[in-house]
């Protein structure tokens, strides 16, 4: 089982990005998923917290996660001790950030980090605004292309599907971004 833990804020879209790749994951046959959304102080910029199990086998458990496998960042300031809190030792940390990798990795010693330009991605298709750039749908491609959950037409249609309004530009941001981390794993392999 593959369990991610989503680490974001209010109005980018977290809890829909665990939501979208859960959808992707049964779109493709690939195995059973289960979103789990977790609300607090519900307001725009306040941290939020969401989580997605993948097995091919069903899925019992239907708590929050505690030691993921991966963590995913939709916004890189987020990242902390408290938010590294029970990542398993060498595990992979997706942040939304143009910083070189190894600088990230500075902030999260022994782990995995793979920086995405989600932010960057969602302004150019015009996703929320420039002091609010909303990232999820980036993040969600690169995610399923890291991870391998899932092909590109099920992710493109589970997007299109969960995306309230821009459903093209959405779609188009998890598509650059799923191609941007499919050539950068074949260039390290």
């Amino acid at each position: 089982m593959l369990e991610i833990r989503f680490h974001g804020r209010g109005g980018q879209g977290t809890v829909l990005a665990a939501k979208i790749l859960a959808d992707a994951v049964l779109r493709s046959g690939k195995g059973q998923c289960l979103a789990i959304p977790e609300f607090g102080v519900e307001r725009r910029g306040a941290p939020v917290a969401a989580y997605a199990r993948i097995s091919e086998r069903p899925i019992l458990v239907r708590t929050r996660i505690y030691e993921p496998d991966a963590l995913v960042f939709l916004d890189a300031a987020l990242l902390s001790a408290q938010t590294l809190g029970g990542l398993k030792p060498g595990g992979p940390l997706l942040l939304n950030s143009e910083s070189p990798a190894a600088r990230l990795a500075a902030r999260a010693p022994g782990f995995r980090v793979e920086p995405i330009a989600a932010t960057r991605i969602a302004l150019e298709h015009r996703l929320g605004s420039q002091a609010s750039p909303v990232v999820n749908t980036a993040m969600c491609g690169a995610v399923a292309a890291y991870f391998d959950l899932c092909g590109l037409e099920p992710l493109l249609a589970a997007v299109r599907e969960a995306v309230p309004v821009k459903h093209e530009e959405n779609a188009a941001a998890a598509r650059q971004a799923f191609e941007i981390v499919q050539e950068a794993l074949h260039a390290r392999a």
